[in-house]
């Protein structure tokens, strides 16, 4: 037996001695191996340990000691890849994933490819000596006795249950892995320099009822060719994922997650109090990426929360809706009731305590969603915004409905607003009473949202009345991306 040959260690003082004893016999081993990195890792300490590398978390756990914290002096520093990934620097890994095909046979590739003496490394080893029912990893090959190099585990995603499953997986999969892999390193999409030094895990999904061997082959072909190029080029680039964060749609999901991130829109505002009433106006609104939802005051106070559903239940998935609920107390309650109901928004009265404000602020960005601060009857809007400790995303410049008819609107405030608090990005939605013809001036001082309730809700034609608006300019008259082509 030797000195490694042990059971749990009794005192956090025997458990770092004995974990610093087995660093240095890993760094010993490393140094005649001639790696390129002779710093020991917890796969490797716990293997000259004995035990199983969990065991060896759980027991650093438990003893509260980091594996870094231990030794130190004999462990050599992993040379730094240089920022731009060049012929002579590349990360420890890099990370690549790629979905192509339609269907039972789609496929989904993620990637991690990275040198063998690295993290990568280790991860490929466990997994080739670590079976798991179901999802047992294999080595890519393009034919029995033929892998690409690098070499590439192959590790199925979903459980495999069936003899059919796995040849599946055993045969056209494998093989077009292993494929692409090999035309990926003659394109020198891989460096072919690196053939010999780096391996690569990959996972690939395999729906259970795929049945096209072509077409299995094809997807994962592609799919593993791709990932493998976007791990090499780091892509995506941040610049890209900006871009298309909001315009995605997953294609499971079937639906885009709503954001106000490129204004003008146009927020109709449901304030009559029946609800079957609301779901005709609805039917009857056209489709544009341009309009919002509010669930206004007096329908909420009917109906409870729970009126959201039923609005999402006849409008388009992806609607935004807003919940004008004028908080002016407890509102992180309200704030968590209406986020359980799917409210992408939430409204509060600015008339509230600023504390009450900065807590269902604070709620609302927690949660991920708008936090708008009505400033309805407020007297000094700016002062009030810059009392609280975070800025809403919306601030609602509004004029009351009793008195539309005495009181001029605040539009002015917006600029004055802007100038205050730059560069923080804040949206502009303005209420009360407006009509087709206001809507350009709103719009040309600042607005973002044009709210508008009676005008739409109780016309007899709603639909010529929502176009009204969507004619007020020619930004809202245009759906977004109306020009794309092509979508990932």
């Amino acid at each position: 037996m030797s000195e490694f040959d042990i059971i749990k260690p009794e005192s956090k003082e025997e458990f770092i001695n004995l974990l610093l004893a087995a660093k240095m016999e890993e760094v010993k081993i490393r140094k005649a191996k001639g790696l390129k990195s002779t710093k020991p890792t917890v796969s490797g300490t716990a293997q000259v340990m004995h035990v199983h590398r969990d065991t060896l978390y759980q027991w650093m756990k438990e003893f509260g000691v980091k594996f870094e914290d231990v030794g130190g002096e004999e462990v050599a520093e992993i040379p730094k890849a240089g920022k731009k990934w060049g012929a002579l620097a590349y990360p420890s890994y890099m990370i690549g994933e790629a979905l192509t095909g339609e269907g039972a046979e789609v496929a989904h590739i993620d990637l991690i490819i990275g040198d063998k003496e690295g993290p990568v490394g280790d991860a490929f080893a466990q997994g080739l000596s670590n079976l798991s029912a179901g999802h047992t990893p294999v080595l890519a090959v393009i034919r029995p006795n033929l892998p690409p190099k690098p070499y590439t585990l192959l590790v199925p995603k979903v459980t495999m249950k069936s003899m059919e499953q796995v040849s599946r997986v055993f045969g056209p999969v494998q093989a077009a892995v292993a494929k692409a892999v090999a035309d990926a390193v003659e394109e020198n999409i891989v460096p072919q320099d690196k053939a010999e030094d780096w391996v690569i895990i990959c996972s690939a999904f395999l729906h259970p009822e795929a049945k096209d061997y072509r077409k299995i082959y094809q997807y994962n072909y592609g799919a593993m060719k791709l990932a493998l190029k976007r791990a090499l080029t780091n892509y995506p680039s941040l610049s890209k994922i900006m871009y298309d964060k909001d315009r995605a749609k997953h294609p499971i999901m079937g639906f885009t997650v709503p954001r106000l991130w490129r204004p003008p829109y146009l927020q109709i505002a449901f304030d009559i109090t029946s609800i079957d009433a609301v779901k005709r106006v609805i039917q009857q609104i056209p489709r544009s990426d341009r309009i919002i939802f509010e669930a206004g005051t007096p329908l909420l106070k009917k109906y409870g929360l729970k009126v959201i559903r039923d609005i999402r239940e006849v409008s388009a998935k992806d609607i935004f809706i807003v919940a004008d609920l004028k908080t002016l107390d407890v509102g992180k309650v309200e704030v968590d009731l209406a986020f359980e109901e799917t409210a992408d928004a939430v409204v509060a009265s600015g008339l509230a305590a600023t504390e009450m404000l900065d807590n269902f602020i604070y709620e609302a960005k927690r949660f991920g969603i708008y936090s708008f601060v009505d400033m309805m009857y407020v007297d000094d809007p700016i002062q009030k915004l810059q009392s609280l400790k975070e800025l809403p995303e919306v601030v609602m410049p509004h004029r009351g409905i009793d008195v539309e008819a005495a009181e001029k609107t605040q539009w002015d405030l917006i600029k004055e607003i802007r100038e205050k608090f730059k560069p923080r990005k804040l949206l502009f939605a303005v209420a009360g009473g407006i009509t087709p013809d206001q809507a350009p001036e709103a719009l040309a001082k600042g607005a973002d949202i044009i709210i508008v309730g009676r005008y739409i809700t109780q016309s007899r034609d709603p639909e010529r009345a929502v176009r009204e608006f969507l004619e007020a300019t020619p930004e809202m008259r245009m759906d977004i991306d109306l020009q794309r082509v092509h979508v990932e």
